[in-house]
This record gives C-alpha cells, structure tokens and sequence, in this order.
C-alpha cells in the first residue's frame, strides 16, 4: 500500500489559535518533515471557506501552496484532493499546473473533481450549477488539460469551455503529462471519466461503498476497453491513532476541545466522524487491520488526514513507525 498525507491548511479549522502571520511557517515545515518521511504524496484540499460552517478562520489557496511546497521540498509528491474543474478555467489550470511542474521537477499530481461546495461557489461569484452540468465540465476541462500537457496546445468548443488554440508552454516535465486522479463516486458519470482519464481514481473509504463503486469502475473499464488494472484505487481517511483507545480517547477530547468555541453548534456534527465509526481511529494494530482490509477490497493508495498535526505530532509519528512499515 502507498500513502500520502494532508498538510493542514486551515479548511477544517485545523489553524485555529494559530496566528496567520505563523501559519505558512507551519505549514512548509510540516510539508518538510514529509518531505524527509516515510510519505509518498502531501495533499491540500482545494478550497476557499471553512467546514463544516463557513468561518473568517483562514483557508490557504492549493495552487499557490502547490507552488510553494514545490519549491520547499525535493522529493515528496504534490497533490490536491481534489481541485475544483469549476473553480479555474482548464486551460489556465493547466498553465499552472505545468509550471508548478517545472517549480517541482515533475512532482505534481492533479487531483480534478466536480465540486460540491455550495456556499462557496455562490460566495465566489461560480453560480451553482446543476450536477449535469458540473460534470459535463468536469469532462471537459479534463479533455483540454489532456490536450494541453500531451501536445502543447489545447482546442475544445464545448458546451462550457470554449478554447482556440491555447498554447501551454512549457509542457509539463513528467511525459505524457501530469498524473489524473478523478476523484468522487457518480457512477454514470464520473466514474466514466475516471474509467477513460484517471491513472488513480479516488472514492468513499466505507468498505462496502469502495467496493461497489470499484465495481461500477471496472464495468465502465471494460465498456471503453480499458484494463481497471492500469488505474490506482486510493480513498482518504481521517485518521487518529494512539498506542492505546485509552490515549485515542484523549485526543478525540483535546480535537473537539480546540474545535469547540470556533464550532459551537456544529461541534458534535464534526466530531461525529472521529466518534461515530467513520474515521479511521484507534491503536495501531487496529488501524492496520482496518486498512488491510480495505487492501484486500483492492484499495492500492492511503491518503491520511491527521485533525491534531499543526497542534501535535506523536499520532503521525506512530503511524509513521508502526503502521506504514506493516503494510508497504
């Protein structure tokens, strides 16, 4: 199994109590200690307000920390999970995502998804398009990156993207272009895309809903005669681990602690997912049998967000130690 790990950005109220004038410190040196870790990836998420309410607590942008960590690391690979087709127009996405390319030495990977974020397309000026037409972008902005990376120029009269000529030079560094990780679980649509697009696909973590939806995948593999076998199944997770529930139980409390008087109402809604079975949350030995579960249900990629890294690190060095070398 291959992981990755999210670098706190602010989304999640994973900032709060820290100044802003701290937080890219914080950050570059947590995408650093990955850097010189076990991970194979770092990840951001790719928004503009908070969750699970909207709030005046920061959000760092993706792209520009795509870039920043790009030339604050060497090694680790960059990632978004997953960048809104809505957010940019395709043809600038790919100008960007070449360069940062270039910035990194052929590091990056393009996480690209139909977005969900209500409040924030319409705080944004995006509208709010119907899921049919979210996805009919998501398809076409795929298709004019596609062209962009392979040839250097991309043209497309779409429905929604309309693009003559637009020259993306330099192209990236990696060959054949960057990495497509079509993330999100729409079985007509999006999982099409990924079946004709995606080097690694990205979906639910419950074990029964991955496994449908790998289903639904390879179906949509053999229809396009593609082999599901050249694309990498990854999923995320929230993760908390602890060496025993009795110390998991102590970092649950100290997350809605720090959560709370930013949350309020919300508060139990958020930690639902840590309490309630969702996440990924326990000792060691329990994580790893719940991941070499997911392993066997053809999970091929990890990518683990940790709630207390800006705040506290010896969860992420316990999976680093014990749970990583298990099941790479």
């Amino acid at each position: 199994m291959r992981f990755g790990t999210f670098i706190p950005q602010g989304w999640r109220h994973d900032l709060v109590d820290i100044a802003p004038a701290d937080q890219w410190t914080l950050m570059r040196d947590l995408a650093q200690r990955a850097d010189a870790g076990p991970w194979e990836s770092l990840w951001v998420y790719d928004h503009f307000h908070t969750v699970p309410v909207p709030s005046q607590e920061a959000t760092h942008e993706a792209w520009t920390l795509m870039s920043a960590f790009a030339a604050s690391t060497s090694r680790i690979r960059l990632g978004q999970m997953c960048t809104c087709m809505g957010y940019r127009n395709p043809a600038y996405l790919a100008k960007v995502a070449a360069t940062v390319d270039h910035v990194s030495a052929g590091r990056v990977e393009m996480g690209i998804g139909a977005g969900w974020y209500e409040h924030e397309w319409r705080a944004y000026g995006y509208g709010f398009p119907r899921i049919g037409d979210r996805l009919a972008m998501l398809a076409e902005g795929v298709e004019i990156m596609r062209q962009a990376w392979e040839t250097g120029q991309a043209t497309l009269d779409g429905a929604h993207y309309q693009v003559d000529g637009a020259i993306v030079q330099p192209q990236p560094v990696q060959q054949g272009g960057i990495p497509m990780w079509i993330a999100g679980g729409g079985e007509k649509k999006t999982l099409r895309i990924a079946a004709q697009y995606a080097s690694y696909t990205n979906w639910s973590s419950d074990p029964e809903e991955f496994s449908h939806k790998k289903q639904v995948f390879e179906a949509h593999c053999a229809d396009l005669g593609r082999d599901p076998g050249e694309v990498v199944l990854s999923t995320n997770f929230n993760t908390v681990v602890g060496a025993t529930e009795a110390e998991v139980a102590d970092r649950l409390d100290a997350i809605e602690v720090r959560v709370r008087p930013h949350l309020g109402d919300a508060t139990d809604g958020f930690m639902a997912e840590y309490r309630g079975g969702r996440g990924l949350v326990g000792t060691p030995a329990q994580v790893i049998e719940r991941l070499q579960a997911m392993r066997e249900r053809g999970l091929g990629y990890a990518i683990h967000y940790f709630p207390e890294l800006a705040y506290d690190r010896s969860g992420v060095e316990l999976f680093e130690s014990e749970v990583i070398p298990a099941l790479s």
